[in-house]
């Protein structure tokens, strides 16, 4: 009786491991650094670089097809790789892109989902050259509100974590804000900091530099932006490092204004929501988070194969090989991850 549960186990895990291999992975185009999103409409979006250029793919179909990626703009030295490249975000009306060159300055492009025009607005920084490490992070609400976070050198001794919001018709971004400075005058130089938002909160994480540790930090705005809480460091362990560990994590906020988020430390991957403990996921790095509700998708890589999990069975699906894998949840409760690869753009739905 034994060995014949045994063989159906084997055989059930079997099969179920032949299914995820089974799925189909596509390459959407030549390119790094893809980030993804969908808007109210269900439309999705892909943005990727090619060297100085910026590209968007779109899938009307929930990522099963893509159209031929359109040029959003050319960038002469625009900072592409280890997690920086273009960003994208995604509203009722409107979509946005920024991208950093390495002199320092965020430039953005705005399209219209009525025209479906990219157009080229300016730059989000009001201080020409504060952004020269060409790491940020955007988020957009549903009301064509969009939310940004990058690492600014203005308030001297090195980086720290500005913000600025870009409102509803608005053409210029706001005065561009410092929301923390280091007690050490400054935070992790190499670290994506990331920012989500749900109604009028908006939330930041990102990598400090405390006392020699590199610890992942929460600082929130229930007022949309007009003033953030002190900052608070996420879970209970610490990480004394010397050297940067180039990797962000991820943030989310549900509808309830739960935030969780996904990081690592000391090559472990970690999913952790304010004031409660850390809780380990699996080895890995260059980690993200998406969906909503109790069960949100983690991804990460382990040397070169990315991997996806889903929080409550934590079982890891190979997804497939290469790094930097970001993912989204289908209003038909489909997963669409994308990732790069041999400077390829890959993509999956699952």
């Amino acid at each position: 009786m034994y060995k014949t549960l045994l063989i159906i186990l084997c055989g059930i895990i079997f099969l179920s491991l032949a299914s995820w291999s089974d799925i189909k992975t596509d390459t959407l185009s030549e390119g790094q650094q893809p980030q993804i999103c969908t808007d109210s409409k269900g439309t999705v979006r892909v943005v990727f670089g090619q060297k100085d250029k910026i590209f968007c793919a779109t899938s009307d179909d929930k990522g099963v097809t893509f159209l031929q990626p359109v040029l959003v703009a050319t960038l002469p030295k625009m900072h592409l790789g280890m997690s920086r490249g273009p960003q994208l975000a995604s509203s009722a009306n409107y979509s946005v892109i920024t991208a950093q060159d390495e002199l320092g300055n965020i430039h953005w492009y705005q399209l219209s989902h009525s025209s479906n025009k990219w157009k080229t607005m300016g730059v989000v920084n009001d201080l020409k050259g504060s952004a020269p490490e060409g790491l940020m992070g955007i988020a957009a609400d549903k009301k064509d509100d969009f939310y940004a976070v990058w690492l600014d050198t203005r308030a001297g001794g090195g980086n720290n974590i500005y913000f600025s919001c870009l409102r509803d018709k608005a053409v210029n971004w706001s005065k561009n804000r410092l929301v923390y400075r280091s007690a050490d005058n400054l935070v992790c130089g190499c670290c994506k900091p990331n920012i989500a938002v749900q109604g009028s909160e908006v939330a930041i994480m990102f990598r400090n530099w405390l006392n020699g540790s590199r610890d992942l930090y929460l600082t929130k705005s229930l007022d949309g932006g007009k003033s953030f809480s002190s900052a608070q460091k996420l879970g209970a362990d610490t990480w004394k490092l010397s050297g940067c560990p180039m990797d962000g994590g991820g943030i989310t906020i549900d509808a309830s204004r739960t935030v969780s988020t996904a990081w690592q430390r000391k090559g472990m991957i970690y999913f952790c929501q304010p004031g409660q403990p850390e809780r380990y996921i699996g080895k890995g790095r260059n980690c993200s988070i998406s969906g909503a509700g109790d069960n949100p998708i983690l991804t990460f890589q382990n040397n070169d194969t990315v991997k996806m999990v889903k929080l409550k069975n934590k079982n890891e699906i190979v997804i497939g090989n290469g790094g930097f894998l970001k993912s989204i949840l289908l209003s038909d409760n489909k997963v669409l991850c994308v990732w790069e690869q041999d400077n390829k753009i890959k993509f999956k739905r699952l």
